[in-house]
């Protein structure tokens, strides 16, 4: 196997309110693959430490199964998001999230701010500006740097754009950050679909965005999670699918063959290396039902 045995499922992350205590203990029953605790946006200025406090608390009782936890602190120019990261640079959670990163330096910053503490947690930076999405490339190379999260929200209003069911006009935007992610092998999540009680509009956004490349969908309602996860998996079929082409290619590579046919098709590595990425994910979600 490749390096792709330590995928992780990512189809869906969800934005929990951390002052919302209830929303909190919500989150423990959800069918999301990933949780973010947001102390940012979704949380009102005088309610900044309460959020922080609870999901602390949260954390600490350790009672979300599966799902990958990740906080997403306020910006270290605010007068938050310092003890946000102090908080959290030690948590049992699978990454720190920050919003509004444009440059290695804000990167830099909060990596000096982590090794203070003895802490070296994965970074995931939020892509939110026109200067983030043009200089993405020189930043987001950080190895300690993971995943890049699109806040397709604050990227419309930075842009002065509208809103559009078809997102054409932020085209080059997203299609321009998953090219860098791939270009440097990080994941990247399509940013929140905000009329969130029409899941038909959803899942049409979840299908361009799995088209264009993107790994997973960020969300803000619990109702959006089925879509998401729907959308960014695997059906039976496929996964049968890229078992028999990924045995194949296994036993055309023992009989010294670079190129093998399957049902009228021709297989090649290209093909055997997205059949195995199938593959490892269906055992990776298996597993982790099973846990």
């Amino acid at each position: 196997m490749t390096a792709q045995a330590f995928l992780v499922p990512r189809r869906s992350l969800l934005y929990m309110p951390g002052a919302n205590a209830r929303a909190l203990e919500k989150a423990q029953s959800l069918d999301c693959d990933t949780i973010i605790f947001d102390l940012e946006d979704a949380v009102a200025p005088d309610a900044k430490v309460l959020a922080r406090s609870q999901v602390l608390a949260a954390l600490e009782q350790n009672t979300y199964g599966h799902r990958e936890l990740v906080v997403r602190c306020n910006g270290l120019n605010t007068p938050w998001g310092m003890d946000d990261l102090h908080c959290f640079a030690n948590a049992a959670i699978g990454a720190l999230l920050f919003p509004k990163i444009e440059s290695a330096a804000q990167i830099a910053e909060i990596r000096d701010a982590l090794a203070s503490h003895g802490s070296s947690l994965p970074l995931w930076i939020m892509i939110e500006t026109p200067t983030a999405v043009l200089n993405l490339q020189h930043f987001a190379a950080d190895p300690q740097v993971t995943a890049l999260v699109m806040g397709t929200s604050d990227l419309v209003k930075e842009l002065r754009a509208q809103h559009t069911p078809s997102r054409d006009n932020l085209a080059y935007a997203l299609q321009q950050c998953v090219l860098v992610a791939r270009h440097l092998g990080k994941e990247i999540f399509d940013g929140v679909h905000l009329d969130f009680r029409n899941l038909d509009s959803l899942r049409e956004a979840c299908e361009a965005g799995r088209a264009m490349g993107f790994d997973g969908k960020t969300l803000i309602h619990p109702d959006q999670v089925s879509v998401a996860n729907d959308v960014f998996g695997f059906s039976d079929n496929e996964v049968s699918k890229a078992q028999a082409i990924l045995s194949a290619w296994q036993n055309g590579l023992k009989q010294g063959q670079g190129v093998v046919e399957l049902d009228g098709q021709l297989i090649e590595n290209l093909h055997a290396e997205e059949a195995e990425r199938v593959v490892i994910f269906a055992h990776a979600l298996a597993r982790r039902t099973s846990a």
